[in-house]
């Protein structure tokens, strides 16, 4: 009885150091040393400084800025410690009603995307058509054509994962960067 209780405290000790303890920390260290800008949380940099990450959304305000879709979490617009839906379907009326305010706000054809939120509230991307749709408002802000600010749009368009997976997306964040490293008129 004793050797049995011995031989299943050492396996339990066993396994929780090779399965708890070794297994974790060798794919921590594979999954930096193979995707070590991913596993840092795809941060972004300007001038040395962390500006936002590729994978969760940011407010921009100003006409001078493509504005991203809108935030699902509470209080702190981008909170990925808030991250989830708001819980309203599709037949709720104050989900109606937020939308139909944010769209009359934004003007006739907004795109969808730019009144809707994703499923998680922290997408950092829009699609081609709602940075297209807000080309115009950004180059006059800007002092920009129309067609200086659209080529911006196309070179960070981003298109299916693997070709087939997804939709194509603008990633609103280093789209604006893109947009302030331009040079000034």
């Amino acid at each position: 009885m004793l050797r049995h209780i011995r031989a299943s405290v050492v396996m339990l000790a066993l396994m929780t150091a090779l399965l708890g303890l070794a297994y974790p920390l060798a794919m921590v260290g594979v999954a930096g040393a193979a995707f070590p800008g991913q596993a840092a949380g795809s941060l972004i940099e300007k001038d040395g400084k962390v500006v936002g990450s590729s994978l969760i959304g940011q407010v921009f305000a100003g006409e001078s800025y493509f504005h991203g879709r809108p935030s699902a979490t509470a209080e702190a617009p981008y909170n990925a410690a808030n991250s989830g839906g708001s819980n309203l379907g599709p037949t709720s009326k104050a989900l109606i009603e937020r939308i139909k305010e944010d769209a009359d706000k934004l003007g006739k054809g907004v795109p969808v995307d730019l009144v809707t939120t994703s499923g998680s509230g922290l997408d950092p991307h829009i699609s081609p058509e709602a940075a297209t749709w807000q080309v115009p408002r950004v180059a006059k802000a800007r002092g920009l054509s129309n067609t200086d600010v659209q080529r911006l749009v196309t070179q960070h368009t981003e298109g299916r994962s693997f070709g087939l997976l997804g939709e194509p997306r603008v990633n609103v964040l280093q789209l604006n960067l893109a947009l302030d490293a331009l040079p000034k008129r």
